[in-house]
């Protein structure tokens, strides 16, 4: 298969202003990542808070300018195309944020809200957008009567299904799920799972689906990807990676997930030690080392890079 999207040694610094009390410099949230995502696929991406998860969705969709690298969207280099054609590109990409309380304009209608993003494509006629918006409402599990409603009058699950409506409702080919389930409740949460596994088998669309939750990225993912500190650690598909994890943190984080079996023995729990670093001031060597029970001396010189060890399967460390 083809990749829709294909992530080359994406860079994002963001400076820190000098102060009395600090130095200045530049926080790396994304140093030197690369993937692909084909189409009608999705890929998890998982990791801590602070690892650089969602600045990489928002930088892909260029809501920020990436530092360095390039983000091939369906062949071509968005960072080489002018204003103007990134304009017609945007219709083709689209995000989820993960708090729908505060995604939606609280002093919008339902109808506005998914108005804006048809009036942009230039659809003008009203009896036209009642249409269309009509029936992605009724894609999403809402009803046409929710047309004049405000965001308040919703529920957290459907405020959901209507942030869901109005990034779909320009028929993208590529979405970014911010945590599009964190802030729901568990029931909630499956519906709204279920509803983009169903959207993406109707409309051929492609994922990145950003997340902490082991099991969630589990369910939805094709393949999936482990950030630590800015960096992508380990990448592979769905059942190679959590069948046989083989970068230390990747392991780490699968040891403490719950296995919602009582017939399953809990696994050994692998806690890690120490603090997470700065990405402002990320240690020598593996990025991890400094939790690592086992880095040796090259670790803490030598950064690892990103290998195929197996087809498909890359890890970045010097262990394997």
């Amino acid at each position: 298969m083809i990749d829709l999207i294909n992530v080359r040694n994406l860079k994002k610094y963001f400076p820190v202003s000098a102060s009395l009390f600090r130095r200045g410099g530049m926080v790396k949230a994304v140093d030197d990542v690369s993937f692909g995502i084909q189409k009608g696929s999705t890929m998890g991406l998982v990791g801590e808070s602070g690892c650089g998860k969602t600045t990489i969705g928002k930088t892909i969709l260029l809501l920020q300018p990436p530092t360095a690298g390039q983000i091939l969207f369906d062949g071509a280099n968005l960072l080489d195309l002018s204003a103007r054609q990134i304009r017609g590109l945007r219709t083709r990409m689209s995000i989820v944020y993960q708090n729908p309380h505060s995604s939606l304009n609280p002093r919008m209608t339902v109808f506005n809200i998914l108005s804006r993003p048809l009036l942009l494509q230039g659809i003008k006629s009203v009896s036209e957008r009642i249409e269309i918006i009509s029936g992605m409402l009724a894609k999403v599990g809402l009803n046409p009567e929710h047309l004049g409603r405000f965001p308040h009058e919703f529920s957290g699950g459907q405020k959901q299904r209507i942030a869901v409506a109005r990034a779909i409702i320009t028929n993208p080919d590529f979405v970014v799920l911010d945590e599009p389930t964190s802030a729901l409740d568990v029931s909630v949460q499956a519906q709204i799972l279920k509803l983009l596994r169903f959207l993406q088998d109707e409309m051929n669309l492609t994922y990145l689906f950003i997340s902490h939750d082991i099991s969630v990225v589990r369910y939805m993912s094709d393949t999936v990807g482990v950030m630590y500190v800015g960096r992508l650690v380990e990448n592979a598909g769905k059942t190679q990676l959590f069948d046989q994890p083989m970068h230390p943190y990747t392991q780490a984080l699968l040891s403490v997930a719950p296995i919602p079996d009582p017939v399953v023995k809990e696994r050994l729990r692998d806690i890690l030690a120490g603090d997470i670093p700065s990405p402002r001031n990320p240690p020598a060597g593996c990025r991890f080392h400094t939790r690592c029970k086992l880095a040796f001396d090259r670790c803490k010189a030598e950064e690892p890079a990103l290998r195929e060890i197996e087809r498909g399967h890359f890890v970045a460390c010097h262990l394997v």
